[in-house]
């Protein structure tokens, strides 16, 4: 899927639905989900996961086709409509989307979509919702880097992409890529679990970049601003449908942790709606054969393990440190 990063793409109304509502959503009822024969993983972001298992969950997980009633999509674009009358998004430096486009690759599928889509739904939901702060941050989270070791530029334009942003959302973009992979793999969640009643004393994060394992750090306040970032990140992963038969999806376990995690230690800022699933689990209007069905059965503890296991994998390739530091006031 060939797109310009000047072309901004049309959402789907996954994401439409998560823009207009300032939530994360579980449209059970409202969607007919069917698997997506002869799918290749090797046209996505996962294109370089490893392990036949481990490839396998994936592709279950994302070869998916959504198909939305009439009344149910009709609702959310008139939602949708509704939140971009009432305001304009920002504009983007022309300066800055030209190097996009002339410097970087975005000719990856993501898993819903194009990489683009994925990074424009960011954008958009940033703006909306967490007008506190540049939503240029989620158009650019993973320029330098995502979670499966596939960069859309290389570490010697740094100098060049950096002199395009100020230096606050510089530091949040060359960061984002380190802090996910830290989330994944648990011990950074849980320190921040166990203080989260000393939440406002963080005084600064060490930790290294992924494209070049610099060090970097950051202040706690920009930390948390991070975090919230991170949250609007994991929405566009989140199961469409059906969450209490997808409780073992890896993006869905480290949505309602991190979700938790904010809550507890009062610093989730972004609007971010959410109500935990409820119901027996069923899978109403989904059918992606047996082997999906089999994906969902997987132990939330064992699918954790395995996340965490994938990500340590993926740093080690490419030389890149999981260390980190919180240094506390």
């Amino acid at each position: 899927m060939k797109q310009s990063a000047a072309v901004r793409p049309e959402a789907t109304f996954h994401r439409k639905a998560a823009v207009a509502y300032g939530a994360a959503l579980d449209h059970a009822g409202k969607v007919q989900i069917k698997g997506i024969d002869n799918f290749d993983l090797d046209r996505t972001i996962f294109q370089t996961l490893e392990g036949k298992l481990a490839r396998y969950v994936m592709r279950k997980r994302v070869a998916k086709e959504v198909f939305w009633t009439d009344s149910a999509a009709g609702s959310v674009q008139k939602a949708y409509d509704a939140i971009c009358d009432a305001k304009a998004l920002p504009e983007v430096d022309p300066v800055l989307v030209q190097f996009l486009v002339d410097e970087c690759d975005f000719d990856v599928e993501h898993a819903d979509g194009s990489f683009l889509d994925h990074l424009y739904f960011g954008f958009e939901y940033s703006a909306r919702h967490y007008p506190q702060h540049s939503p240029l941050v989620m158009l650019l989270h993973s320029i330098l880097g995502t979670g499966t070791n596939t960069f859309a530029m290389e570490a010697s334009k740094i100098p060049a992409l950096e002199k395009l942003m100020n230096p606050f959302e510089w530091r949040q973009t060359e960061a984002f890529p380190s802090i996910l992979r830290l989330l994944y793999t648990g011990d950074l969640l849980r320190e921040l679990h166990e203080n989260g009643s000393r939440a406002k004393s963080l005084k600064s994060v060490r930790m290294h970049r992924v494209i070049d394992n610099a060090p970097i750090e950051m202040s706690g306040e920009d930390f948390w601003i991070a975090m919230n970032y991170q949250l609007i990140h994991l929405i566009d992963f989140l199961p469409v449908a059906n969450w209490s038969a997808n409780q073992s999806d890896s993006s869905f376990i480290l949505f309602r942790n991190v979700y938790a995690m904010m809550q507890d230690a009062g610093q989730l800022e972004a609007r971010i709606d959410y109500t935990p699933a409820s119901g027996s689990g069923g899978r109403l209007g989904e059918n992606n054969g047996l082997g999906g069905w089999l994906t969902t059965k997987i132990p939330v503890s064992l699918a954790e393990r395995l996340a965490s296991k994938s990500i340590r994998n993926f740093s080690d390739r490419i030389g890149h440190s999981l260390d980190y530091t919180l240094v506390w006031e």
